[in-house]
Protein backbone atom coordinates (compact mmCIF):
# COMPACT_ATOMS: atom_id res chain seq x y z
CA UNK A 1 0.00 0.00 0.00
CA UNK A 2 1.18 3.50 -0.85
CA UNK A 3 2.86 5.26 2.09
CA UNK A 4 0.65 8.35 1.79
CA UNK A 5 -2.45 6.17 1.64
CA UNK A 6 -1.44 4.57 4.93
CA UNK A 7 -0.97 8.04 6.42
CA UNK A 8 -4.41 9.02 5.18
CA UNK A 9 -5.98 6.03 6.91
CA UNK A 10 -4.13 6.75 10.15
CA UNK A 11 -5.21 10.41 10.12
CA UNK A 12 -8.79 9.41 9.38
CA UNK A 13 -8.81 6.86 12.19
CA UNK A 14 -7.52 9.47 14.64
CA UNK A 15 -10.29 11.88 13.59
CA UNK A 16 -12.90 9.11 13.85
CA UNK A 17 -11.74 8.04 17.32
CA UNK A 18 -11.81 11.64 18.57
CA UNK A 19 -15.31 12.14 17.17
CA UNK A 20 -16.54 8.89 18.69
CA UNK A 21 -14.98 9.25 22.14
CA UNK A 22 -15.81 12.93 22.69
CA UNK A 23 -19.22 13.15 21.07
CA UNK A 24 -20.87 10.26 19.24
CA UNK A 25 -20.55 7.55 21.88
CA UNK A 26 -21.73 9.61 24.89
CA UNK A 27 -24.53 11.14 22.82
CA UNK A 28 -25.81 7.73 21.70
CA UNK A 29 -25.44 6.14 25.14
CA UNK A 30 -27.15 9.06 26.92
CA UNK A 31 -29.80 9.74 24.25
CA UNK A 32 -33.25 10.35 25.76
CA UNK A 33 -32.04 10.13 29.37
CA UNK A 34 -32.82 13.75 30.25
CA UNK A 35 -36.38 13.28 29.01
CA UNK A 36 -36.78 10.26 31.29
CA UNK A 37 -35.43 12.26 34.23
CA UNK A 38 -37.80 15.15 33.52
CA UNK A 39 -40.73 12.72 33.22
CA UNK A 40 -39.86 11.05 36.51
CA UNK A 41 -39.05 7.73 34.83
CA UNK A 42 -35.82 7.03 36.70
CA UNK A 43 -36.39 3.27 36.55
CA UNK A 44 -36.30 3.37 32.73
CA UNK A 45 -32.77 4.85 32.58
CA UNK A 46 -30.36 2.21 31.30
CA UNK A 47 -27.33 1.13 33.29
CA UNK A 48 -25.16 2.04 30.31
CA UNK A 49 -26.46 5.62 30.33
CA UNK A 50 -25.70 5.90 34.06
CA UNK A 51 -22.16 4.54 33.70
CA UNK A 52 -21.41 6.72 30.67
CA UNK A 53 -22.70 9.88 32.38
CA UNK A 54 -20.77 9.10 35.58
CA UNK A 55 -17.56 8.59 33.59
CA UNK A 56 -17.82 11.67 31.38
CA UNK A 57 -19.07 13.90 34.18
CA UNK A 58 -15.65 13.67 35.84
CA UNK A 59 -14.42 16.42 33.50
CA UNK A 60 -17.58 18.53 33.81
CA UNK A 61 -18.28 21.62 35.90
CA UNK A 62 -19.67 20.90 39.38
CA UNK A 63 -22.30 23.31 40.66
CA UNK A 64 -21.76 24.81 44.10
CA UNK A 65 -25.33 23.75 44.93
CA UNK A 66 -24.70 20.08 44.14
CA UNK A 67 -23.88 17.93 47.19
CA UNK A 68 -20.29 16.70 46.97
CA UNK A 69 -21.32 13.09 47.54
CA UNK A 70 -23.47 13.34 44.40
CA UNK A 71 -20.62 14.44 42.11
CA UNK A 72 -20.18 12.05 39.18
CA UNK A 73 -23.13 9.94 40.38
CA UNK A 74 -26.20 10.29 38.18
CA UNK A 75 -28.52 8.43 40.55
CA UNK A 76 -27.57 10.65 43.48
CA UNK A 77 -27.87 13.74 41.27
CA UNK A 78 -31.43 12.71 40.45
CA UNK A 79 -32.33 11.91 44.06
CA UNK A 80 -31.00 15.28 45.26
CA UNK A 81 -32.79 17.16 42.44
CA UNK A 82 -29.45 18.54 41.26
CA UNK A 83 -29.14 20.13 37.84
CA UNK A 84 -28.10 17.51 35.31
CA UNK A 85 -26.57 18.17 31.91
CA UNK A 86 -25.62 16.00 28.96
CA UNK A 87 -22.66 13.63 28.77
CA UNK A 88 -20.78 14.71 25.63
CA UNK A 89 -17.79 17.05 25.72
CA UNK A 90 -18.70 20.73 26.23
CA UNK A 91 -17.76 22.85 23.22
CA UNK A 92 -18.18 26.42 24.40
CA UNK A 93 -18.37 28.03 27.84
CA UNK A 94 -20.13 31.24 28.86
CA UNK A 95 -20.08 32.68 32.35
CA UNK A 96 -21.53 35.77 34.02
CA UNK A 97 -20.21 37.72 36.98
CA UNK A 98 -22.17 40.26 39.01
CA UNK A 99 -22.04 41.82 42.50
CA UNK A 100 -24.94 39.62 43.65
CA UNK A 101 -22.87 36.52 42.80
CA UNK A 102 -19.84 36.87 45.12
CA UNK A 103 -16.62 35.12 44.19
CA UNK A 104 -16.62 33.24 47.47
CA UNK A 105 -19.89 31.48 46.59
CA UNK A 106 -19.46 31.41 42.81
CA UNK A 107 -15.71 31.25 42.04
CA UNK A 108 -16.39 30.67 38.33
CA UNK A 109 -19.30 33.09 38.12
CA UNK A 110 -22.46 31.58 36.64
CA UNK A 111 -21.16 29.24 33.93
CA UNK A 112 -23.07 27.44 31.20
CA UNK A 113 -21.57 24.99 28.74
CA UNK A 114 -22.87 24.38 25.23
CA UNK A 115 -22.76 20.87 23.77
CA UNK A 116 -23.86 19.41 20.44
CA UNK A 117 -26.85 17.82 22.18
CA UNK A 118 -27.70 20.22 24.99
CA UNK A 119 -26.34 22.17 27.93
CA UNK A 120 -24.63 21.74 31.29
CA UNK A 121 -23.65 24.01 34.15
CA UNK A 122 -25.86 26.56 35.90
CA UNK A 123 -28.57 26.42 33.24
CA UNK A 124 -31.50 27.26 35.53
CA UNK A 125 -29.69 30.24 37.04
CA UNK A 126 -28.62 31.49 33.60
CA UNK A 127 -32.21 31.31 32.36
CA UNK A 128 -33.29 33.31 35.41
CA UNK A 129 -30.71 35.98 34.56
CA UNK A 130 -31.81 35.98 30.92
CA UNK A 131 -35.42 36.47 32.01
CA UNK A 132 -34.28 39.48 34.02
CA UNK A 133 -33.31 41.30 30.81
CA UNK A 134 -36.22 39.96 28.72
CA UNK A 135 -34.24 37.23 26.97
CA UNK A 136 -35.72 33.83 26.07
CA UNK A 137 -34.56 30.71 27.95
CA UNK A 138 -31.66 28.94 26.28
CA UNK A 139 -33.67 25.92 25.13
CA UNK A 140 -35.40 28.17 22.57
CA UNK A 141 -32.21 28.31 20.52
CA UNK A 142 -30.75 25.51 18.41
CA UNK A 143 -33.66 23.12 18.90
CA UNK A 144 -33.27 21.62 15.43
CA UNK A 145 -29.50 21.35 15.84
CA UNK A 146 -29.88 19.45 19.11
CA UNK A 147 -32.50 17.13 17.62
CA UNK A 148 -30.46 16.19 14.55
CA UNK A 149 -27.01 16.48 16.15
CA UNK A 150 -26.67 12.80 17.01
CA UNK A 151 -27.72 11.75 13.50
CA UNK A 152 -25.41 14.31 11.87
CA UNK A 153 -22.42 13.01 13.83
CA UNK A 154 -23.30 9.40 13.02
CA UNK A 155 -23.43 10.44 9.35
CA UNK A 156 -19.98 12.04 9.71
CA UNK A 157 -18.71 8.79 11.21
CA UNK A 158 -20.03 6.87 8.20
CA UNK A 159 -18.36 9.32 5.84
CA UNK A 160 -15.04 8.71 7.58
CA UNK A 161 -15.52 4.94 7.48
CA UNK A 162 -16.31 5.00 3.76
CA UNK A 163 -13.37 7.35 3.20
CA UNK A 164 -11.18 4.74 4.88
CA UNK A 165 -12.52 1.92 2.72
CA UNK A 166 -12.91 3.54 -0.69
CA UNK A 167 -11.11 6.06 -2.87
CA UNK A 168 -14.06 7.74 -4.59
CA UNK A 169 -13.48 11.46 -5.15
CA UNK A 170 -16.90 12.35 -3.73
CA UNK A 171 -15.81 10.94 -0.37
CA UNK A 172 -12.83 13.29 -0.30
CA UNK A 173 -15.21 16.17 -0.93
CA UNK A 174 -17.53 14.99 1.85
CA UNK A 175 -14.57 14.83 4.24
CA UNK A 176 -14.49 18.62 4.08
CA UNK A 177 -17.57 18.56 6.33
CA UNK A 178 -15.57 17.49 9.41
CA UNK A 179 -12.82 19.88 8.25
CA UNK A 180 -15.32 22.74 8.49
CA UNK A 181 -16.86 21.57 11.80
CA UNK A 182 -15.27 24.33 13.98
CA UNK A 183 -16.41 27.05 11.58
CA UNK A 184 -19.90 25.55 11.31
CA UNK A 185 -20.22 25.51 15.08
CA UNK A 186 -19.02 29.11 15.50
CA UNK A 187 -21.34 30.30 12.71
CA UNK A 188 -24.36 28.58 14.26
CA UNK A 189 -23.43 29.70 17.78
CA UNK A 190 -22.98 33.30 16.61
CA UNK A 191 -26.33 33.26 14.80
CA UNK A 192 -28.19 32.16 17.92
CA UNK A 193 -26.40 34.72 20.07
CA UNK A 194 -27.54 37.39 17.61
CA UNK A 195 -31.08 35.99 17.65
CA UNK A 196 -31.29 36.03 21.45
CA UNK A 197 -29.80 39.53 21.69
CA UNK A 198 -32.15 40.96 19.05
CA UNK A 199 -35.38 39.29 20.18
CA UNK A 200 -35.71 40.71 23.67
CA UNK A 201 -39.12 40.92 25.36
CA UNK A 202 -40.59 43.75 27.38
CA UNK A 203 -41.52 41.46 30.26
CA UNK A 204 -37.98 41.66 31.61
CA UNK A 205 -37.44 43.49 34.89
CA UNK A 206 -34.69 45.50 33.21
CA UNK A 207 -35.14 46.69 29.63
CA UNK A 208 -32.08 47.08 27.43
CA UNK A 209 -31.58 47.81 23.74
CA UNK A 210 -31.04 44.87 21.34
CA UNK A 211 -27.39 43.85 21.34
CA UNK A 212 -24.95 41.26 20.06
CA UNK A 213 -23.70 39.08 22.94
CA UNK A 214 -19.95 38.49 23.01
CA UNK A 215 -19.00 35.47 20.90
CA UNK A 216 -15.39 35.29 22.04
CA UNK A 217 -13.78 37.14 24.92
CA UNK A 218 -15.10 39.37 27.67
CA UNK A 219 -18.03 41.74 27.52
CA UNK A 220 -20.72 43.42 29.59
CA UNK A 221 -24.53 43.20 29.64
CA UNK A 222 -26.33 45.48 32.08
CA UNK A 223 -24.46 45.00 35.38
CA UNK A 224 -23.11 41.59 34.34
CA UNK A 225 -19.56 40.93 33.14
CA UNK A 226 -19.58 38.15 30.56
CA UNK A 227 -16.92 35.65 29.52
CA UNK A 228 -17.22 33.53 26.39
CA UNK A 229 -14.48 31.05 25.49
CA UNK A 230 -13.95 27.65 23.87
CA UNK A 231 -14.18 24.59 26.09
CA UNK A 232 -12.46 21.22 25.71
CA UNK A 233 -14.87 19.99 23.04
CA UNK A 234 -14.01 22.85 20.70
CA UNK A 235 -10.33 21.92 20.76
CA UNK A 236 -11.36 18.36 19.98
CA UNK A 237 -13.33 19.41 16.90
CA UNK A 238 -10.36 21.55 15.82
CA UNK A 239 -8.20 18.40 16.09
CA UNK A 240 -10.82 16.44 14.12
CA UNK A 241 -10.75 19.12 11.41
CA UNK A 242 -6.94 19.10 11.35
CA UNK A 243 -6.57 15.33 11.00
CA UNK A 244 -9.41 15.18 8.45
CA UNK A 245 -7.62 17.74 6.30
CA UNK A 246 -4.34 15.83 6.59
CA UNK A 247 -6.20 12.66 5.56
CA UNK A 248 -7.61 14.37 2.46
CA UNK A 249 -4.25 15.76 1.41
CA UNK A 250 -2.43 12.47 2.01
CA UNK A 251 -4.97 10.49 -0.01
CA UNK A 252 -4.89 13.05 -2.82
CA UNK A 253 -1.11 12.74 -3.00
CA UNK A 254 -1.27 8.94 -2.95
CA UNK A 255 -3.90 8.70 -5.69
CA UNK A 256 -2.01 11.18 -7.84
CA UNK A 257 1.21 9.19 -7.58
CA UNK A 258 -0.71 5.96 -8.18
CA UNK A 259 -2.29 7.46 -11.27
CA UNK A 260 -5.88 7.14 -9.98
CA UNK A 261 -6.86 10.78 -10.10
Amino acid sequence: MHKSLIKSKVFTLIALVLLTVAFTFPMVAYHGTLNKIDDGKKSEISGVAVKVWNFYNQIMYKSTTTPKNAHNDLKKMISTSSEIGVASFPIWAVSLEAPNYPKEAFPEGIPVYFHFDGFSGEVHEMNTINHYIGMDPMWRGGQLEREIGIYALLALSLIMIYFLAFNAKVLSLMMFIPVSLPLLFIADYSYWLYWFGHNLHDWGAFNIKPFMPTVFGDGKVAQFVTHSYPSIGFYVIVAIAFFSLLAILAKKKALKEMGES
